[in-house]
């Protein structure tokens, strides 16, 4: 298995469609001002949030229970920002569409900006053949309100490609994630 480099990924998406929209350079600013960076980096793609958050509310006092989860534990925001109260979540998805080749594995870590500021962004591996929207987690573990800017970096995918590969992928497992659109809520 090996990291692949940004020329990996620009051919990969230009060629297969891999990310979608694809951005084959690092941004840092936008219409002259300072943004957290995204696009083609050495050796992965830094994603993008979009405006649509779910954040996650105390209001009903209810367990959270990933087999019995209650959606009304989330307030809808479409925002260029999200504040996320202190010691608590919010979800979102990403402005990239993922399409992920049977012989590929990502990992995603946050950003450090994101994560100097105490802000966790959590996302799951993308296995071989997985495709959609990536739904996001950011957890702010400060005392104070946290910010998420929207269509600005808040993660970096790494790109592994597989040796052989796989004998089953996401796909042919009918992977209960597959082709989510939106900001998806647990599903058992």
């Amino acid at each position: 298995m090996s990291i692949k480099s940004d020329k990996w990924i620009r051919k990969m998406a230009a060629e297969y469609g891999m990310i979608e929209p694809f951005e084959p350079h690092q941004i840092k600013q936008r219409d002259g001002e300072s943004i957290v960076s995204y696009g083609t980096s050495s050796y992965g793609y830094d994603i993008r949030c979009s405006d649509e958050f779910k954040l996650f509310t105390n209001l009903n006092s209810t367990i959270v229970d990933p087999k019995h989860f209650d959606s009304n534990s989330f307030v809808d925001v479409k925002s260029d920002i999200c504040i996320i109260p202190p010691n608590s979540f919010a979800l979102a998805r990403t402005v990239e569409y993922f399409r992920i080749p049977r012989n590929v594995l990502t990992i995603c870590l946050g950003k450090s900006t994101y994560a100097r500021c105490g802000i966790i962004v959590n996302v799951t591996p993308f296995e071989p053949e997985w495709e959609g929207y990536v739904t996001l987690e950011f957890s702010n573990t400060t005392p104070l309100p946290a910010r998420i800017y929207a269509n600005e970096g808040v993660a970096q995918v790494i790109f592994f490609e597989a040796d052989e590969v796989c004998e089953t992928s996401y796909k042919d497992r009918n992977g209960k994630y597959q082709f989510q659109q939106g900001v998806t809520l647990p599903r058992i």
